[in-house]
């Protein structure tokens, strides 16, 4: 079914009113300096450095396993670093906890609503949690069920919603307290494409009101869309960081022919690179007619001709699927 969304008048209505701390852009709003997770043997973040600046949007990408929640978890308190340091608004995650939290718009990976409530009472809980008064909370929620075409589902419980009403639902939840940060694990996972195209458009309004945003996400071309910077973590480490124009201009060739289905490889002229993943065949060079002619040989429809995109770097480096 074909959701309806409200005008964005209406729903621009919560993020307007939202009152953004003055932030100083040459102090990192985030910093990690060896920042290091161990469970047993297992370094899950792996003595990673870096600097989040105000209002900027940064993407951590990888596969499963890479680290990419752990460190969102170090971030939003919720567990301890083994070593290294990290700060947040300059205070230090686990001891400034709440100063920081106050100030933090969290969707997790999990769904982690209280399934027993309706959706109304799940979100007003939450923004008494907040420190909203009652008026205020009423009118926030309502602005945002409208906009994310909720308002049908007010009073199902949480059990009864859909994985995508309920990852709509968290992220109401998240702008609740007018965040200064937004820390989104993998925001749009099991939402239709015109869902998770507006959710994006309300990322970017956001970023525009000066709220930073850091990321986890699967979809190459959710960060894309959203992030000024992209960093690939892998078995706990970041092994890229760049704008995602840069890393696939200095890592790859600007041409990609993508074929599977192949019984044997074709011959490969000179200046064309070849890559597998799986059952899948990737061919690079800088040159599309090369590609082209190469294309027209192979003896199978699953082949496509196109730009090389951030995807193919994640593949590059990792060398693994995304699901891994």
């Amino acid at each position: 079914m074909t959701a309806h969304f409200s005008p964005w008048s209406r729903a621009w209505a919560i993020i307007a009113g939202m009152e953004r701390l003055d932030a100083d852009p040459t102090i990192p709003l985030i910093s990690a300096n060896a920042l290091t997770k161990r469970y047993d043997e297992l370094n899950a973040v792996d003595a990673v450095s870096f600097d989040i600046a105000p209002n900027e949007c940064v993407a951590f990408l990888g596969p499963n396993g890479a680290g990419k929640t752990t460190l969102m978890r170090m971030i939003h308190s919720a567990i301890e670093k083994t070593s290294g340091s990290l700060t947040v608004f300059d205070r230090t995650p686990m001891r400034d906890r709440k100063l920081i939290n106050a100030r933090v718009g969290v969707v997790f990976q999990d769904n982690n609503l209280d399934q027993e409530l309706n959706a109304r009472e799940a979100l007003l809980v939450h923004a008494l949690y907040c420190g909203l008064d009652h008026a205020t909370a009423n009118q926030r929620i309502t602005q945002l069920f409208e906009w994310l075409a909720l308002q049908e589902k007010t009073k199902s419980t949480i059990r009864a919603l859909s994985g995508g009403m309920v990852r709509r639902l968290m992220v109401a939840r998240a702008l609740l307290n007018s965040p200064d940060l937004l820390l989104l694990d993998e925001p749009t996972t099991g939402l239709d494409p015109q869902v998770r195209h507006t959710i994006w458009s309300l990322l970017r309004q956001l970023k525009r009101q000066g709220i930073t945003i850091l990321l986890t996400t699967h979809y190459m071309e959710e960060a894309q869309q959203l992030a000024d910077r992209v960093m690939v973590m892998d078995r706990g480490n970041i092994i890229l960081s760049g704008t995602p124009n840069a890393l696939i201009s200095e890592h790859l060739e600007r041409y990609v022919l993508q074929a599977s289905g192949l019984d044997e490889l074709p011959v490969i002229n000179d200046g064309v690179r070849h890559e597998r993943a799986g059952d899948a065949h990737y061919f690079y060079s800088n040159d599309e007619a090369p590609l082209q002619r190469l294309h027209e040989q192979l003896p199978t429809q699953y082949a496509v001709l196109r730009h090389a995109n951030l995807e193919d770097v994640f593949l590059k480096f990792t060398g693994r699927g995304l699901s891994e």
